[in-house]
């Protein structure tokens, strides 16, 4: 049902999704990029739910409390408290560790507004749980949401995440003017 769902809500958009095989992994943390508007998380979510990929993410944590929060917890949300000092990189990766296929998407820039840099939780979960970061991508101006490439974490910070920054370079946000290609 989900799947109908996913191909009914690009196609009355009038998106595409990009996910080629070749990118789906049993696991991975997936960068959900650029992110500067609400609409992001039902294309996003209909690229997935099309492609029958059991995705998980990360949210404002008053998403999942309260009348709706039942609603966002049935799409995958997973509510984090931006306002305490938690281990949210270690309970991201217990998460991971603890299903046998799973995509953690992960929103880098942490909110909708503009940013000066990324945060960089994802690299250290896919570090720590020993997982692939895919590349995930809203591009507006081409409507195509998907998946544009696999990164190993190499450890070498500076590097991978240059090449991360390379990819997004070109993507278009739905608000251009809040999103910063500049991440680290």
């Amino acid at each position: 049902m989900k799947s109908i769902i996913g191909k009914l809500v690009l196609r009355i958009f009038g998106w595409k999704s990009d996910y080629p095989d070749a990118f789906k992994t049993d696991k991975s943390v997936m960068i959900a990029a650029p992110h500067t508007s609400n609409w992001d998380l039902l294309f996003a979510l209909a690229v997935f739910w099309e492609q029958k990929i059991p995705v998980r993410y990360l949210i404002k944590d008053s998403y999942t409390k309260g009348i709706h929060g039942s609603f966002f917890k049935m799409l995958g949300a997973i509510g984090v408290d931006r306002g305490k000092k938690g281990n949210i990189v270690q309970f991201a990766v217990d998460t991971i560790e603890s299903n046998e296929k799973i995509v953690l998407m992960v929103p880098a820039e942490g909110t909708r507004k503009k940013v000066g840099k990324w945060k960089t939780g994802f690299y250290h979960i896919a570090q720590q749980a020993n997982v692939p970061v895919a590349l995930g991508y809203l591009d507006y101006k081409k409507k195509i949401a998907g998946v544009g490439d696999l990164v190993q974490i190499s450890g070498n910070f500076e590097n991978d995440m240059k090449k991360i920054q390379d990819f997004y370079s070109s993507v278009e946000a739905k608000y251009p003017e809040m999103y910063n290609k500049k991440i680290f």
